[in-house]
This record gives structure tokens, sequence and C-alpha cells, in this order.
């Protein structure tokens, strides 16, 4: 997977936009999660997701061919995010209440599992849970996403799903 993406960016890279979805297939999940993880909004993500793209496009000559093109545009991902975080401050709560996301009362927020998770988990566990748990990646596609061992990448996942099911159990009481 990551040789045929290696070719399609430097496809992209030649001016054949063609490449772009296979590129934008290969990796819009890796991005996204990356985003959420920060701004913990989906409507704010996928905007930011939009603005990750154009800039990679318009900076692929930074991109160092035969490196990990996924990591490359998640750091892209992450310093929208940060950026559109500080200056949203007041506007975004990153502090969130959980009664909301229980019952849904705000579509536009992060429903309940993925705060808790967000909360609870390390920013590469979150990453990788969410690749394999929710967007279905098999452990060995996160593996070349990611450029960690897929025993790395299969122990994180496993640790993810421990520490989130040990504070939803805690969170709901003695239920199991």
């Amino acid at each position: 997977m990551s040789d045929k993406l290696e070719k399609k960016v430097a496809q992209l890279a030649e001016g054949d936009r063609r490449a772009f979805d296979y590129i934008y297939e290969r990796t819009n999940r890796s991005v996204y999660f990356a985003i959420l993880y920060i701004v913990r909004d989906r409507m704010y993500a996928e905007d930011i997701m939009q603005d990750t793209y154009i800039k990679a496009v318009s900076s692929l000559e930074s991109y160092s061919l035969g490196t990990n093109f996924t990591a490359w545009i998640c750091t892209i991902a992450k310093s929208l995010a940060l950026n559109h975080l500080k200056k949203y401050r007041r506007e975004i709560s990153t502090d969130f209440d959980a009664e909301s996301y229980r019952y849904g009362q705000t579509e536009t927020q992060t429903p309940f599992i993925f705060d808790a998770a967000a909360k609870v988990l390390a920013e590469d566990e979150y990453e990788i849970l969410m690749l394999c748990q929710v967007a279905g990646y098999k452990r060995r596609e996160v593996a070349e996403m990611t450029g960690l061992p897929i025993g790395t990448v299969t122990w994180k996942n496993n640790q993810a799903i421990k520490k989130l099911k040990e504070y939803l159990i805690k969170e709901g009481g003695n239920e199991g």
C-alpha cells in the first residue's frame, strides 16, 4: 500500500490531479481522526480536513518522497487543528459535558465514546484504536500508515481497548 501511495504522491506532484483520489482514500481517515482528537468536534474536524488537503497539495514540493506520507499529512492536520483551537479558544469548549453526548443533544459534537477515548488514551493509542476499530483498517495497514511495527500496533490497539473498557465500566458504575 505505501509503495502505491508514494507513487500516487509522485504523480500528483508531477501534475496528475487524478492521483489525488487515491491519496485521499488512503489517508482521509488518519487525517480526520488526528484532527478530531484535537478539536473534538466533527464539524470543525471536517472543515480542517479540507484545509489540510488544500495545504498539503499546495506544499507537496516540501514532502520527501519515500518517507511516510500519511505521517506528513497528519502533521499538517494537527498543526491546523491546533491553530484553530488557538484562534477560536473562546468559542470552542474542549471541556465536554458527557451527558450531552450520552443523549445526543448536540449533533455537531463528538459522541460520548469518542470523547471518552480522547480523554483516557494517549494520542497514538487513540489514532490506532480509531483506525482499527472505527475506520476498519487491518492492523497491517495501520502499521504501514503510522510507520510502526505491526506488533506495536497490535499491542497499542489492545491496550487502548482495555483502557477504554475500564474507563467506561468505571463511568457506568458496576455494569460490565
